[in-house]
């Protein structure tokens, strides 16, 4: 074990010491791209997006000094200026530390060659030929597992006691879109908010026995899928959490405000409501926009989700601001057709592949949508309380599809918006899409 950690060592340090050895190739079957590399005292680093033509990467500014790389589906969380870096529940230590310039964030060498290639499969690093290759099989080098160098790894205590437990990075293997829709013209960023989390689990189910899940869960694990097939249709995409923590419901919007993000897509699990005739039988998919509810059950649903203000010790919002209510108000008007717009796009694509009851768009007035001024919708994507569904939702691989549906709507989406803004003269914007 000493030996194998000494190696790891001396093969972090062999390349990273002094000047770059030359560009790195990042290359696949088709492609190759050569990786300019940056010296620094420590050793090279390389823009965190620079992967990005060949392997699909998203890079993401969470809050104050965290960074996230999704990496062909896996999570990795770094800091500028901390040597280690987090995959799920482990900390992998850096020779160098990353870095911020001019708001872009540069990784070291380290991590793209040692590190990523470990906990991404398809990934494989020639040293001879200083090559870091993309495969399109998973299974082709399971083999090569042990011939991997070990990388040296701290449990999560040992580098970040107290801070709130992590759950594990999203599957690796994310299933290709099929869509046909063509690249936008310009780059936008979508806001994917995980609902719940930390001491608010949201809804556990199912009813009737089965595997339990809690909604804080699933919502997390799919919305980095969704961030991920975003990513892979050149889409930027912020996270308002990327781990078990409690956000408010007030912050999220905000955080999408802040990045001036084009959309806001919250997903969520839904509940039956225990007095139906047959809670456990009720299942399907449903997509809200923020309006006045219509409907008993859209009030329920609407209740249900914004109950999570009681675990928040404080609250930014101000209901008792007249002026404030009147902003809010006419910039949310403003978005209103788009976010339902957006909602029916969803529902469509979901349909394709749920196998739940397409239960249609509705509107609510949800806490978490007031404060982002932009088209913002709310994504009920099964019921946890029915087993078929939760089964369904905890599912990887269908996991998988519901995240390329929602990416599939919200490129659908984002073109014909760009369509409609390039036919006509550009009106004043307040927040969220702007003509380009």
């Amino acid at each position: 074990m000493i030996r194998a950690l000494l190696a790891a060592f001396q093969l972090a340090a062999a390349p990273l010491t002094g000047g770059p050895a030359g560009p790195l190739i990042v290359k696949d079957a088709g492609r190759s791209v050569s990786v300019v590399l940056v010296a620094t005292p420590d050793g090279p680093i390389l823009r965190a997006d620079a992967l990005r033509p060949v392997v699909p990467v998203t890079v993401s500014h969470l809050m104050g000094d965290r960074w996230m790389l999704i990496v062909n589906g896996t999570a990795i969380e770094v800091s500028p200026g901390r040597r280690f870096a987090t995959v799920g529940a482990d900390s992998y230590q850096l020779a160098t530390p990353p870095e911020v310039r001019k708001g872009v964030l540069y990784v070291p060498l380290q991590l793209v060659v040692e590190i990523v290639p470990r906990v991404v499969n398809n990934l494989v690093w020639d040293a001879e030929r200083f090559e870091l290759r993309a495969f399109s099989s998973l299974t082709r080098f399971a083999d090569r597992e042990e011939a991997k160098p070990a990388v040296p790894k701290r449990s999560r205590s040992a580098v970040a006691a107290g801070e709130p437990q992590r759950t594990q990075p999203a599957s690796p293997g994310i299933v290709s879109s099929r869509a046909s829709t063509g690249p936008l013209r310009s780059r936008k960023l979508v806001v994917v908010d995980a609902g719940h989390g930390g001491p608010d689990g949201g809804m556990h189910g199912p009813i009737g026995g089965g595997p339990q899940i809690a909604e804080k869960n699933i919502t997390l694990s799919v919305a980095k899928r969704v961030g991920a097939a975003l990513g892979r249709r050149g889409v930027d995409v912020k996270y308002t959490r990327t781990t078990d923590t409690l956000i408010a419901l007030s912050d999220r919007g905000r955080i999408a405000n802040e990045a001036h993000a084009d959309l806001f897509v919250s997903i969520h699990v839904n509940a039956a409501n225990p007095g139906w005739k047959d809670p456990g039988a009720a299942r399907g998919f449903e997509t809200y926009f923020l309006a006045e509810a219509k409907t008993e059950d859209a009030r329920r649903v609407e209740q249900m989700e914004n109950e999570v203000v009681k675990f928040e010790a404080n609250s930014s919002t101000h209901a008792g601001d007249p002026l404030s209510f009147v902003l809010n108000d006419m910039a949310q008007n403003e978005h209103l057709r788009e976010s339902n717009e957006l909602a029916d796009l969803i529902q469509r694509r979901l349909a394709r592949v749920h196998p739940g009851t397409n239960r249609g768009v509705k509107q609510a007035g949800f806490r978490v949508l007031v404060t982002a001024f932009m088209p913002a919708v709310l994504v009920e994507i099964g019921f946890g309380t029915n087993a078929a569904d939760a089964a369904y939702m905890s599912d990887p691989a269908r996991g998988d599809e519901i995240s390329n549906a929602i990416a599939d709507a919200v490129l659908e989406y984002l073109q014909r918006y760009e369509r409609r803004v390039s036919a006509v003269p550009s009106p004043p914007s307040i927040g969220g899409l702007a003509p380009q």
